[in-house]
């Protein structure tokens, strides 16, 4: 089962879950803005793709609250900033067989999660 985190109202977001309805493929979605993320599940993303991959600092929330952190320098930061500022994890974080695909790229979508249908 995919399961993907996000925030409904993000552009890219609704991009990967068209191309998932589109290709009939079911998952469970998951409103980073109504659940939450728990820093647990950061430190497993992280652990698999690094926290820059994650960390979004060209999101209007980093920007905003940027004055206030500076520069972050490590996994420990970035997580605990993520947590508290879920608009600021690249979207969408989609897992698919004990892996993340993060951000929108449908070859790499075709190439993971359609490559047994193709």
């Amino acid at each position: 089962m995919i399961k993907m985190y996000g925030i409904p109202n993000c552009d890219t977001v609704k991009k990967a879950i068209d191309f998932l309805k589109r290709n009939k493929i079911d998952f469970e979605f998951h409103d980073y803005k109504k659940d939450g993320i728990t820093a647990a599940k950061l430190k497993e993303w992280c652990k698999q793709r690094g926290w820059e991959t994650l960390f979004n600092k060209r999101s209007s929330t980093w920007r905003d609250i940027m004055d206030n952190n500076g520069e972050v320098k490590n996994e420990t930061e970035a997580v605990k900033i993520m947590k508290a500022h879920t608009s600021i994890i690249k979207r969408p974080v989609i897992e698919f067989n004990e892996e993340i695909i993060v951000g929108f790229n449908e070859k790499e979508y075709l190439e993971t999660i359609l490559k047994d249908k193709i």
